[in-house]
Parts: structure tokens; sequence; C-alpha cells
């Protein structure tokens, strides 16, 4: 029986398919590729990148392409990639799991990428390493299930789907499957989560607005997606306007995350708009809070083990909003000194 393999399904990768198969290949036994379609070069890059390659027809559900896929691996362990992701680092979890069994998931974190100003820079931690037998629900944004709980490991995968060019070639597909899968779950959610990353990536505020709303209002507060929500949901409020709903937000979600860069820098960006819709109040109301709230991001210090976490909101974003801060109130030594902490740890 196989140790180690990975399972990937695609169709029209040709572009990156190689890149990841070639971060792969040194940790595992086997690379299995399901093509669910592919016009392109896709099976031709896959085989010759070592790749043994299977078809599937499509049928507008990802968990069932998965499942097909993992019906071709006899391995312990089963690594799950997509084509635009590949392994950045700590591919020696894989080894140390290849000679051990379990019956539990094994958490990675994904390095999200982006080039657009809307896009997701952000880490957040996904099901990747199933054990045998261990299979998938949903019709997108899947989870793997019968696993007896999950674990946190030292791998990172990078991801660029969410350039202009990825976003561009992926146009609608996920938004109609999330839509499709809340006619039969409307309670669900996850799903409107999902939706609502979907309407924020591709710049729709009042639609990803209304969808975390949602969101919030059916999820527990237990989830282990809370903090990419709760920080999402404030920018998302924030940018549609409804900032009344975004403080009310703000206030009852504080305290649960006292360690969290991004929750303070959102916090800042939050009352920093409530200080220019109301100048009259800012210099008493809004602008110390703004303050203390971007040097908390400094205190805390990154922190990429929270879900959603952006790298630099602990670091040099935060400082540089702060030099602009000092800059904007004619403060120039304090100003000076921010723009310092930011190229430091930039």
């Amino acid at each position: 029986m196989t140790r180690l393999a990975l399972v990937m399904i695609a169709r029209d990768e040709a572009h990156a398919i190689g890149r990841a198969l070639d971060s792969a290949r040194a940790h595992v036994d086997r690379m299995i590729v399901l093509d669910t379609g592919s016009v392109d070069d896709t099976v031709a890059i896959a085989t010759r990148h070592g790749a043994e390659v299977r078809h599937f027809t499509w049928v507008d559900d990802f968990a069932a392409a998965r499942n097909a896929a993992l019906a071709h691996s006899d391995a312990a362990w089963n690594l799950v990639l997509d084509a635009d992701e590949w392994i950045e680092g700590g591919g020696e979890a894989l080894a140390a799991l290849a000679a051990s069994g379990g019956e539990r998931v094994g958490l990675v974190r994904l390095e999200n990428q982006t080039d657009t100003p809307g896009g997701e820079a952000s880490n957040v931690w996904l099901p990747r390493i199933l054990p045998r037998g261990v299979r998938y629900e949903g019709r997108v944004h899947e989870q793997p299930v019968g696993a007896k709980g999950s674990f946190r490991t030292t791998l990172v995968l990078g991801h660029d789907g969410y350039t202009a060019a990825n976003l561009e070639r992926k146009a609608g597909r996920n938004e109609a499957l999330l839509m499709a899968e809340l006619q039969s779950a409307p309670e669900d959610p996850y799903l409107w989560y999902q939706l609502a990353r979907e309407h924020q990536v591709r710049d729709r505020p009042p639609q990803a607005a209304l969808c975390f709303a949602e969101a919030l209002r059916l999820a527990p507060t237990d989830v282990p997606w809370r903090h990419g929500l709760v920080v999402r949901a404030l920018t998302a409020l924030k940018t549609a306007g409804r900032l009344e709903e975004a403080l009310d937000l703000a206030g009852a979600e504080i305290d649960r995350w006292p360690g969290s860069p991004d929750f303070y820098f959102a916090l800042g960006d939050l009352y920093l708009e409530c200080a220019s819709q109301a100048p009259e109040r800012a210099a008493t109301d809004f602008l110390p809070i703004v303050e203390s709230a971007w040097k908390r991001c400094l205190e805390i210090g990154e922190q990429p083990s929270l879900d959603g976490s952006v790298p630099g909101r602990g670091s040099h974003m935060a400082a540089h909003n702060l030099a602009v801060f000092y800059e904007t109130l004619g403060r120039k030594d304090e100003a000076a000194r921010y723009h310092a902490i930011a190229a430091r740890r930039g």
C-alpha cells in the first residue's frame, strides 16, 4: 500500500499544474491528477511532470470530483492540492505523517496571494491531509467528512487563485454553485460566508455586507472560521456604509479577539471612516481609537495561526497607517518614527 499520495482535480490548468506537481514530487509516493475536461495541455503537462492522469466528466460538484480522484488512491494518507497551489514550506511534516497512521485530518496553512485591490492576501487553515477512507461533501467549498477530528501541521501552501487573471478565468463559477447549494441549505452559515467572500474579492460591497450579515446571524460563535468571518464582515460593513452595524459588531466581538492584529487593524479602519463621516466628533470620539487600535496591532505582532489573518497587519501595514495618520495631523516626528518601523518590519 502507498504511504502518501498527492490527489488533485484539474481542468484547463496548463499554466500552473507543473509548478504544483514539481513542488510535491519529492514528498509523495504517487501523484494522481483527475482531469475534468481540459481542452488545453493540462493532461500532457501533468503526465510529463510525473502524474498518473485519470478522467472524469464534470457534474458541477466539487465533492463528486474530489471523491472520484480519491477513489484512485490506495494510500494511507492523501495530500489534496489544487493546481493553483504549491508547497511553500514544511514538507517535512509529510514525511513524518507518511510513517504514521491516523484517523484525523491534517490542517495546512494556505497563504493566499493577490494582485487585485479587493483580493485576499491572507492565511487560512484548510483540511488537506486526509487519512485513507475520508471523503468530501459539498458542491462547492467542499469539506472532508468521516475523520475523527483534526490537527495542525507545519505544511505551508502558496496559492495565487485570487490574482486578477485567475479570478477572470473563474468568473461566475463558484458564485453559481454557491447559489445552487443555498437553494437546498439556506440556513448554512458557511455557505453564506463563502458567498460573502466571493462578493468581497470581486469588489461588490453591498452584496458582500448582506451575505456576511447573514453568516453572522446563523454561525455559532465557536466555528473555526469565526475570526475570518468577523474581520471580513467589519471591512464589508464599513465599505458598504453600514457603519452602525459595523460598530455594533466590533463592540460585541472585541473581548473575543484580544490577540488579533487583524481585528484591531479593521477596528482602526472603521473608526477612521467614522471620523470622515462625522468630522465634528473626530478628535474627541474617533481618532483616539484609531490611534490606539493600530498601536495595539504592533503590540500584538503577526499572528499567522489565526484563520483569515493578513500578513503585515501586525507589523508594517499598521506602522504605515500610523505614519500617515501622524503626517495628516502634522506630527512629523511621530510620522518619521513609524515610517522607520514600517520600513524595518516590511
